[in-house]
């Protein structure tokens, strides 16, 4: 599910928020984010809301990592519990903006493992969160690495998408 197109004011809020400094920008896309969920059919369902981590250093030098604020004012709007070391990025990876299809599996391929909060498997589902859903690759990457795991991965969340097309999970979100 997403909020919107990644087009026009949209995908210059989320520019401003990633590269221009402007984390204060998390709370409002996060809110307006989670009520779009809590307006959808989806709001029977409860899972735990885990961000799509940034690698350290890259956190480091941008001072934030924009899906774990966007992730928090979700979860403040929407009530579902917030894991914020579910997954961690072990590696840099390029940015994935100009990259194709298969350079982006390439890039992504082994970036992330478990993080610290799921020594101990989860007993609800996970709700993967992230900016911007383009080619789905990301996502797919970070799933994988959770249901290797033995961790249900019930969909995805993000703030826009660069089309407009339904994301359908493929385990259903447990209440």
């Amino acid at each position: 599910m997403a909020w919107g197109p990644y087009e026009g004011a949209l995908k210059r809020a989320i520019a401003a928020l990633k590269y221009e400094q402007h984390p204060e920008l998390a709370v409002p896309l996060g809110r307006a984010l989670g009520k779009h969920w809590q307006q959808s059919p989806l709001t029977q369902r409860s899972p735990l809301v885990v961000p799509i981590p940034m690698f350290v250093e890259k956190q480091r030098q941008r001072g934030y990592d924009q899906a774990e604020l966007i992730a928090q004012a979700f979860c403040t709007q929407t009530g579902l519990p917030l894991v914020r070391h579910g997954l961690m990025r072990q590696r840099a990876t390029a940015p994935q903006f100009g990259l194709g299809v298969q350079a982006r599996q390439q890039n992504l391929s082994g970036a992330f493992t478990l993080g610290k909060a799921f020594q101990q498997r989860p007993c609800k589902p996970v709700l993967l969160l992230d900016d911007i859903y383009t080619t789905g690759i990301t996502v797919q990457v970070a799933a994988s690495e959770l249901r290797r795991c033995g961790i249900s991965v019930c969909g995805v969340v993000t703030v826009a998408r660069a089309w407009m097309e339904t994301i359908r999970s493929a385990e259903p979100c447990s209440p």
